[in-house]
């Protein structure tokens, strides 16, 4: 049995402060490598994920709180910090949902100022994040019509600055059946994209939709046709591996992306105005493997043509628009971290 203390608000001193007792939500941890988590509760549940109420748990019945004795270690809490983030969950296929919650605040901080405003700019990178998550028919429908619902909300409430995530996947080499080759290379965003999969149709599906809104309003919408996302702590096991079987990169042409890295491309987006629709190749400047391209281009892709000479290490998925459109400029190159 679950223990009722544990409850989202279920024992806090400000009772009062806590809605809809009588379906309160259970608290769920979304644990990081780093030590960090967020606490949120199920969608549409009662209850209360809040600073105050968290602290009374941290702090319950401990007595030295840099000395917290349990039966298999002695934890310190003295260095813990608790910020308040205010989220909403809404389903991105509920065309209703998605009108909902970009037109209401953002936070409690802003229920004082009156009838919530606009917002200034709409990211969306919710999505089935890959293939075989689940059915194929779910991935497509989820991916196509969240976006397309996200994208209509947006514009129909005067957002003018829409960000998409769009996917590598739309080049057809990752998930492709079969060791299938790119028309040519290095992969730049003037490419036919023909994915064979239902994660890369619905991408490329994605970007035709971010195009039809973007003509029929004169917003910025970009799409961002990311390579495989790097977090800090990733680094010590994805990369050493393939100095000596580089292969395992193919798929992706070799590329990545630093997760900071990225980040700085969306700020980047969010700062550029006035480009209309938009697609960049959102990788990091270099491949993921220590071989020259010279030798992967050879044992790898002997038959496709060049477009340009490429660089000893440029990417093959080229970033070569982020940095001369966006001012994009690497700061976390792998070899940093990787000796």
């Amino acid at each position: 049995m679950f223990n009722e203390k544990v409850k989202a608000g279920g024992v806090f001193t400000d009772w009062q402060r806590v809605p809809d007792w009588h379906r309160i939500g259970y608290p769920i941890a979304c644990c990081h490598a780093d030590g960090s988590f967020e606490l949120i509760k199920p969608a549409g549940t009662g209850g209360l994920i809040h600073v105050d109420c968290v602290a009374e748990q941290v702090l319950y019945e401990v007595g030295d709180p840099r000395a917290y004795v349990l039966p298999d270690v002695v934890a310190d809490f003295s260095q813990v910090r608790l910020e308040q983030i205010d989220n909403q969950f809404a389903d991105i296929t509920d065309a209703g949902q998605m009108f909902s919650v970009m037109s209401g605040h953002a936070g409690y901080d802003e229920l004082d100022q009156g009838p919530a405003k606009p917002f200034d700019a709409v990211v969306h990178f919710a999505a089935i994040p890959r293939l075989m998550m689940c059915a194929d028919t779910e991935t497509y429908r989820v991916n196509v019509m969240g976006t397309y619902n996200v994208i209509e909300a947006a514009v129909k409430l005067g957002i003018r600055k829409i960000i998409i995530a769009s996917s590598e996947t739309t080049y057809g080499v990752c998930f492709s059946e079969g060791v299938v080759d790119p028309k040519v290379l290095p992969l730049e965003e003037d490419y036919d994209i023909d994915p064979m999969d239902s994660y890369g149709m619905s991408k490329k599906v994605n970007e035709v939709t971010a195009r039809s809104f973007q003509r029929r309003s004169g917003f910025d919408i970009y799409a961002l046709r990311i390579g495989n996302v790097i977090e800090p702590h990733e680094y010590a096991t994805v990369f050493p591996p393939l100095k000596d079987d580089p292969g395992l990169r193919r798929r992706i042409t070799f590329s990545y992306i630093d997760a900071r890295d990225l980040g700085q491309i969306v700020e980047l987006c969010l700062q550029k105005d006035g480009l209309g629709y938009q697609v960049f190749n959102a990788v990091n400047d270099t491949n993921s493997v220590p071989q020259e391209n010279a030798a992967l281009l050879k044992r790898f892709f002997p038959n496709v043509p060049l477009s340009r000479d490429v660089g000893p290490h440029e990417s093959l998925l080229s970033n070569r628009k982020i940095r001369d459109v966006l001012g994009f400029r690497e700061q976390h190159d792998w070899r940093k971290y990787v000796k």
